[in-house]
């Protein structure tokens, strides 16, 4: 028999979730307080499996697939013999407590809870609980059946076996995880995409470039290696000695350019006009349309990369 994962919250995340446990074989019950959203969930993830299938990323028949999920009428049902919950609820912080309360009174004590919130820390949320060591962050990046990193933050007080379990899981599951070794805010991925994009606020506001020849030298220039390759691991490779020689030759650069680096205001006006910028090139009357792109390039690009680590 196979193991079960409890979905908690079957919005954009959790539906998402569901396919990732499903596909790699696990049964997976997913619940949500409205019904309709548990409805809705499993149909989106019956328009998505054929396009996984036909790009490479389903090795089982969709309607395989489909079959291993199952909606719960409550919560209680959900949980019920389940190895890892996996919470998808409010990104507001009495909202997750008071969730995260009903989930350790009803999961029995071996039960990990993890929470898919993209900012809060656990510890904001399951410092009074009685098994509070059980319980950590899983935070995906959108969608994560197409991008497979997912961070895993521990509060202060969660077991490290639990992490160690959890990271055995996910990679299971085919993802990729990343330990946080401590609470921060944003976690790790958010911060380097906030670092980038209120750098590239900064140029487009101080009249350096345009929004359209910014976003052109990421996906051209730093998008494709980074594709595949880390930060760390770029600037290795562009020194013949790694890493030493690269900051020997260019630790100045570093230091000067940092330096500048004051805090961006990102005032109204300055996100209108890239806002404006953006609408030039893609009217919101096809920006559903876009998103939907965005999605089969990623498979694309998931297909190519499938095995690589």
């Amino acid at each position: 028999m196979s193991e079960k994962i409890a979905v908690v919250g079957a919005g954009l995340i959790g539906r998402a979730w569901a396919i990732v446990f499903a596909r790699a074989g696990f049964d997976v019950a997913i619940w949500d307080r409205d019904a309709a959203a548990t409805g809705a969930a499993r149909g989106f993830i019956a328009e998505r499996l054929p396009e996984l299938r036909a790009a490479g990323l389903l090795d089982d028949a969709p309607e395989a697939v489909l079959a291993r999920i199952t909606p719960a009428g409550t919560l209680a049902a959900c949980l019920a013999g389940a190895v890892h919950v996996q919470e998808n609820g409010p990104e507001r912080v009495e909202a997750k407590r008071a969730l995260f309360a009903e989930l350790d009174a009803l999961a029995p004590p071996g039960m990990v809870l993890a929470s898919s919130t993209s900012g809060i820390p656990a510890s904001a949320f399951t410092e009074g609980l009685r098994g509070r060591g059980r319980c950590l962050v899983a935070h995906p990046v959108n969608p994560p059946y197409l991008v497979p990193v997912v961070e895993l933050c521990p509060a202060p007080w969660t077991e490290e076996a639990v992490v160690a379990r959890t990271r055995a899981l996910m990679q299971r599951a085919g993802q990729v995880p990343a330990t946080v070794k401590r609470e921060v805010a944003g976690f790790v991925l958010n911060r380097l995409q906030i670092a980038l994009v209120a750098e590239a606020f900064r140029l487009v506001a101080d009249g350096v470039v345009s929004p359209e020849d910014l976003d052109a030298t990421v996906k051209h220039g730093l998008g494709l290696r980074w594709s595949f390759m880390g930060p760390f691991e770029t600037i290795d490779l562009n020194a013949p000695g790694g890493v030493e020689d690269y900051m020997a030759r260019y630790g100045a650069l570093y230091a000067q350019v940092q330096a500048e680096m004051t805090p961006c205001d990102m005032t109204p006006e300055l996100v209108g006009d890239v806002h404006a910028a953006r609408r030039a090139v893609l009217p919101m009357t096809e920006h559903a349309a876009r998103q939907a792109w965005r999605d089969r390039r990623l498979m694309g690009v998931l297909a190519q990369k499938k095995g690589e680590r």
